[in-house]
Formats: C-alpha cells, sequence, structure tokens
C-alpha cells in the first residue's frame, strides 16, 4: 500500500506581504496533495491577511488575531492540526520545489521524524548556500548538543509526539520542541535532499545574545550544566573559525 500520510504546513506570520506568498506557492503547488495547510497570522494590518485570503480556496485554515509571540502563534498552529504529520514554515520560508514532499515520503514509511538539509535565501530568492551545520547521518536528541544541526523548516515530525512550544523562551523555543520531539523518537530518517529554502535573518539572527542565553538554558536541561559549558567553549571555537574562514573567503 502506497505511504500517504497527511501533513500539517504551519505558517505563521504578522506583517509580511513582502514574503507570504512565495511561502502559499510553494506549498500549494507541491505535487503530493494530502496537505493540511494552515496560516496564523497575528493581526497583521499591512495586506497580509488579504493576500493569504486569495488563496482561500486552497487553504484549510486561515486564524487571524493577536498572539503572545511566534511560539504561541505555532501552538494556536498545533492545536489545529490534523495531520500525520507537522512541517512549521515560517513566512519567506518555501519548500525546496514542487516535489520535496512526495520525494520525503517515498524515502521510508512511517519513520516518526523525516529531516534533510536546508538552504538558505534572501529578500529577493536567491540562494546564498547551505546553513553553517550541516545534519547528520543519524539524528537523535543528543545530536543537537553542539547546536541546531537539523534546520526547523526541514524537520518534519509525527504530530503525536509533538507538544506545545514552551512559552518561557522568546527566542530558542524551537531547540527545545526538536530535542522533545527526538526523545521520543524511535525512528528517524535522512531523506538526504534539501526539503526548504528558508529566509535568512531570523528572529534568533536579530538577537544573538537573547538566543545564546536562552539556548544555554534550553541545552543545560536537557544534558546537564558542565557538559553544556564544554560544549558551549567548542561552539565558540567553531563560531570564530567558521566566521574567520567565511571573511578570508571573501
Amino acid at each position: 500500500m502506497r505511504f500517504n500520510p497527511k501533513i500539517s504546513i504551519v505558517t505563521v506570520v504578522y506583517n509580511a506581504k513582502s514574503f507570504i506568498e512565495q511561502t502559499i506557492k510553494s506549498v500549494i503547488s507541491q505535487s503530493y496533495t494530502n496537505i493540511e495547510f494552515i496560516i496564523i497570522d497575528g493581526g497583521s494590518d499591512d495586506g497580509t491577511l488579504e493576500l493569504a485570503e486569495k488563496y482561500q480556496s486552497q487553504i484549510a485554515l486561515i486564524l487571524s488575531g493577536k498572539d503572545n509571540g511566534i511560539y504561541d502563534a505555532m501552538n494556536k498552529g498545533l492545536k489545529d492540526a490534523t495531520g500525520d504529520y507537522v512541517l512549521f514554515l515560517n513566512a519567506g520560508d518555501e519548500l525546496y520545489d514542487r516535489d520535496t514532499l512526495t520525494t520525503v515520503f517515498t524515502s521510508l514509511p512511517n519513520a516518526d521524524v523525516y529531516y534533510g538539509n536546508s538552504a538558505v535565501v534572501n529578500q529577493q530568492g536567491i540562494i546564498l548556500g547551505d546553513r553553517r551545520l550541516s545534519p547528520p547521518a543519524h539524528l537523535d536528541w543528543k545530536s543537537l548538543k553542539y547546536g541546531m544541526c537539523v534546520s526547523h523548516q526541514s524537520f518534519i515530525a509525527r504530530r503525536l509526539l509533538c507538544d506545545y512550544y514552551n512559552l518561557n523562551y522568546a527566542i530558542a523555543a524551537d531547540i527545545d520542541w526538536v530535542i522533545n520531539v527526538l526523545k521520543q523518537s524511535d525512528k528517524t530518517v535522512n531523506t538526504n535532499i534539501y526539503i526548504s529554502k528558508f529566509l535568512e535573518g531570523g528572529m534568533s539572527q536579530r538577537n544573538k545574545l537573547t538566543a545564546w542565553m536562552e539556548r544555554f538554558r534550553i541545552m543545560s536541561k536537557h544534558y546537564g550544566f558542565f557538559q553544556t559549558l564544554w560544549n558551549h567553549i567548542y561552539i565558540l571555537f567553531r563560531y570564530v573559525f567558521h566566521r574567520a574562514t567565511k571573511k578570508s573567503m571573501t
């Protein structure tokens, strides 16, 4: 029997009229059709909602109203999702090509998590390259001890394993969420494809110090304080080396 699970794709958006359409088009143009597309709008006043409503017939749910931040909005989407699997794409993010989900679900049936690579794009949609961290050959909850080695936008999880995002974290709750999902997962599959294109300059990039502090708290909770401290020394040296190498190549 052909493996044909329903996937809920959740997009949270606030005042992103310039980017929301490319995300919508990347979802509704998929060759894979068993998709429940949910858009959670934070009460946009720039025309974002009106633009999304142009595609109402191809979107399962558009919910608009004030929220308490991005993770509260994601929780709203998760609450309304009915799919077998869940994927979060922010406004400006895209599925890599029209056959992405078809390829994902033909890689190996009944996984708890499917994951893959991500390409970084600028506001013009031009691919700038890969993320600095690449996904490992085998992903489990310990894989994230040195950082977010898999992009949130390229992480497809079985919905029944997905708890709500912890609203005590304002910027890095996605790391905590991914670790929690992986702790409950028995079977993870590296699709070995690019699953998403994600827009550079996300919230964690704009608030680097706060993001690092939150990540340290999250990793200490999961891996222990002293192990996390040692890991962050390694992460710091790796980051400095990456920046120096990148500059030397330009």
